[in-house]
């Protein structure tokens, strides 16, 4: 039985990908990779903006003078509350773009990296302060995909997509970062490959599974709880949005599809799916 989710935005991106509630400006804000645009949706005025930012565009965030930080081809940049552009921190490497990214408690950035091609070892995770200053996290990865922090800011968890892994790391570990990195749970053969994720408010991290066509919920010991069956056959990453952070905002795409599916591209919605946790905004 498919959930009984809704249309927000009727659209057919190529790689719709990032969602994440912006609390101040009371919006959704999702990228559209392979078309190098940013988008925005508020709900409450059916208001939707679009903005091309001239090279693929991984993650875009919303920052916390106004504006929004973005994971670039060629490196981390930032949008001005007056739409100017400049660089946080620009190092482009051939055959590599920048992925998905999320604002950690402390209002860094930590953004991922992968080839084109998705070469093993080919993509990164770097944090970055607000003064653009870069800390390697994961320096060898293939598709850097999820990440997200528990409620109480102690784990993180991330998803290097083609590992097949839900990852976990405890930030108050003495052991180093990659080295305390450790499945939480693992998605089957056949099953999809898992993609962006969110953490609810009980802690739980759910999982879009990309070629699944649904989104998982994992509790935090590693156990699956809960599966949404999606009418798109590669949904993206998720997130929760609106006024009470319960309504559930999933992104997808219809890159390399054959007989794409009538709403591959499109951003959805199912209301009332749980209780989602603000979002720090950048701080820089």
């Amino acid at each position: 039985m498919r959930t009984p989710v809704e249309v927000a935005v009727r659209d057919d991106a190529a790689l719709g990908e990032g969602p994440t509630w912006d609390a101040a400006a009371r919006r959704l804000i999702w990228v559209d990779i392979l078309r190098s645009r940013v988008h925005t949706w508020d709900p409450a005025a059916g208001r939707r903006t679009v903005t091309a930012t001239g090279q693929h565009v991984g993650a875009a965030k919303p920052r916390a003078g106004g504006g929004l930080v973005v994971n670039l081809r060629d490196g981390v940049g930032l949008y001005g509350p007056d739409g100017s552009f400049g660089w946080l921190h620009r190092e482009p490497v051939p055959g590599r773009r920048g992925n998905d990214a999320a604002i950690a408690p402390d209002g860094s950035l930590w953004a991922g990296t992968m080839r084109y091609d998705e070469a093993p070892g080919g993509g990164t995770l770097t944090r970055y302060a607000a003064d653009g200053a870069a800390t390697p996290l994961l320096p060898s990865v293939a598709v850097s995909n999820g990440t997200g922090w528990s409620p109480d800011g102690r784990l993180v968890y991330y998803i290097d997509t083609p590992t097949r892994r839900i990852d976990v790391v405890d930030l108050a570990s003495d052991v180093p970062f990659p080295e305390a990195r450790r499945p939480l749970a693992v998605v089957e053969d056949g099953a999809g490959w898992p993609d962006g994720l969110a953490v609810d408010a009980d802690g739980c991290v759910w999982v879009a599974l990309w070629g699944g066509g649904a989104i998982r919920r994992y509790t935090p010991d590693g156990r699956l709880d809960r599966v949404l069956e999606l009418p798109v056959l590669r949904p993206t990453a998720c997130a929760f949005g609106g006024a009470d952070l319960t309504d559930l905002y999933i992104t997808s795409a219809r890159t390399g599809l054959d007989a794409p599916h009538p709403l591959s591209g499109s951003l959805l919605v199912l209301p009332g799916a749980g209780r989602g946790l603000e979002q720090p905004a950048f701080a820089g």
